[in-house]
């Protein structure tokens, strides 16, 4: 004998969740599997511990896919304003803070107990520390063999998320359930992740790690213009994690560390007003003094302005502006906190989310090849998919 539902959510993080308390909302016996011990927990630990919940200034161009308009029609059906609304009716408090990103004033907890609100709503069932087996469609619907017993349903809606930071329980299976009924991948690789360097460039940079300047980065034809990081590893900060879904492998980086400033002309001016200053003294008063002496070490023998010819001058705004280190890698889906790439849109319907080739079958939140930027979008992508889903089921 097995449990019998209309709906079959596989995975309790954002995206499940709202579908769950919509589809259980509107009348159907939903239940939600996970073998985490706890739901959200990706939202839990999101945004320092207060969690970027959406972005105001969602829009289709600040997510990365094969298809860059797919997500156009479900972020438009359920916006950040609805999003707001929601958390408002909850009495929850927020803030903004820089490029449109809201956050919780207290606590991230404040999101998954609102989610799990809604889920209650509707009399959703969850069960934790539930394994998936196996999953099969038959008679008209699904059949998922757990760790507590086989399950039956109409709908199977595939909310597991992607690789990044396994440590919280990620893994692939949302592409392998994708793979069983022949829906292409699009290769999945880490998003929003730091850079790793090769050895010799983390010896020449050891005296840096700590060190934060603004920054604008560019690969691939796009840039980002905020914080950057050196770390013992490599670069991090907001500009390079977002650089990091563009970038391709073997390929450099396009950092400006003065992106407000005409340095040359600006280092050309203070020789004439200052000829004695050495060049470190100079650039420090732009860049932190430790970046600001190993940009310029490579200049031997006399430093003060005085003595640089104007291809010396050049030579050091090319190292401030036009710099190009190429990454050894990223840090990988250890530290990612997305999934680039995933079930292909080519197989999804953009309305619904469903499967065109499997009815019933539906791809939602971070499993699909649909990420956005740093700062809220891919919570909203995955209340946004969610809500797809759950109002056509």
């Amino acid at each position: 004998m097995s449990d019998t539902f209309d709906v079959i959510i596989l995975g309790a993080g954002g995206a499940g969740l709202m579908c769950a308390g919509i589809a259980s909302q509107r009348g159907l016996s939903v239940l939600v599997l996970d073998h985490a011990k706890k739901p959200g927990e990706k939202i839990r630990i999101s945004g320092g511990g207060r969690c970027n919940f959406t972005n105001i200034n969602t829009q289709v161009d600040r997510f990365l896919s094969a298809d860059p308009y797919f997500a156009r029609n479900a972020l438009s059906v359920y916006t950040p304003d609805d999003f707001i609304a929601l958390v408002e009716a909850y009495g929850i408090a927020y803030h903004e803070k820089t490029l449109g990103q809201l956050f919780c004033d207290g606590s991230s907890q404040q999101i998954i107990d609102m989610l799990l609100a809604e889920c209650a709503k509707g009399g959703t069932e969850i069960r934790l520390q539930t394994d998936i087996t196996s999953v099969a469609k038959k008679d008209g619907g699904f059949t998922v063999e757990t760790s507590g017993g086989l399950i039956t349903s109409r709908s199977l809606i595939v909310a597991t998320g992607g690789k990044s930071i396994p440590k919280m329980g990620a893994t692939g299976i949302g592409y392998q359930i994708a793979e069983q009924f022949d829906l292409p991948i699009v290769s999945p690789r880490p998003g929003l992740v730091p850079f790793a360097f090769d050895q010799t460039w983390k010896d020449a940079h050891a005296d840096l790690p700590g060190v934060a300047v603004d920054a604008e980065v560019s690969t691939s034809g796009i840039s980002f213009r905020e914080a950057l990081l050196f770390t013992h590893r490599g670069l991090s900060g907001p500009s390079i994690l977002q650089a990091s879904s563009y970038w391709q492998e073997g390929t450099a980086l396009e950092i400006n560390l003065l992106p407000d400033t005409d340095l040359l002309s600006t280092l050309t001016e203070m020789r004439g007003a200052r000829p004695k200053t050495d060049i470190t003294v100079a650039l420090s008063e732009f860049l932190p003094k430790r970046l600001a002496k190993r940009l310029t070490d490579f200049i031997a023998g006399h430093r003060r302005l005085a003595d640089l010819s104007n291809k010396k001058l050049k030579n050091v705004t090319d190292r401030v502006q036009r710099w190009a280190p190429i990454p050894a890698g990223t840090e990988g889906y250890r530290t990612a906190e997305v999934t680039v790439g995933g079930v292909s849109t080519k197989a999804l319907n953009p309305k619904t989310l469903e499967a065109r080739s499997v009815a019933g079958l539906y791809f939602i939140g971070e499993v699909v090849d649909v990420t956005g930027w740093l700062g809220g979008y891919n919570f909203q992508w995955a209340w946004a998919s969610g809500a797809a889903a759950a109002r056509t089921l």
